[in-house]
């Protein structure tokens, strides 16, 4: 690291901790040339995330996105902003260990299968849109793969 005041290279680490929450180290530095003190921050870099679309077209990864589907989801439902934000932030978690870069496909079935398990309405929702529902024998076709899927005793 290199002195703002006198740019020698040499310098030690006085004091260390976590910042930003967690994202990042603050450090506090002393020059072993001239004594000035000063702070750095470390974070993270974090590699471009991007989802290519059924179009051909690629854009950033938005979680704000996927927030926004599943509110509308379960809009009037008994699910909390707690909840849409964890389903979220376990939605991109999953989805950057897959790579930097995923199909919109992925991004859609992750919802599904998270949002199954916190509301059925919400998830019958989510897939009309998605799965692009054009008749109610589309809605029964998919309650009754849901109902399969969590029935515990099957026949």
């Amino acid at each position: 690291m290199r002195c703002p005041r006198c740019t020698s290279q040499d310098d030690k680490v006085v004091d260390s901790r976590a910042a930003e929450d967690g994202s990042a180290i603050r450090r506090r530095r002393e020059c072993l040339a001239c004594g000035q003190r000063f702070t750095t921050y470390e974070r993270l870099e974090e590699v471009p995330f991007v989802v290519a679309k059924r179009t051909g077209g690629r854009e950033p990864f938005e979680r704000a996105k996927v927030m926004a589907g599943i509110e509308a989801a379960a809009k009037n439902r008994p699910v909390s902003a707690e909840q849409i934000a964890t389903l979220a932030a376990d939605i991109e978690e999953a989805l950057r260990i897959a790579g930097p870069e995923v199909t919109s496909e992925q991004v859609g079935l992750a919802v599904l299968e998270r949002l199954r398990a916190v509301d059925e309405v919400a998830y019958l929702r989510f897939a009309s849109v998605y799965k692009d529902f054009s008749a109610a024998g589309d809605f029964e076709r998919e309650a009754g793969l849901l109902k399969k899927s969590t029935d515990p005793n099957p026949p």
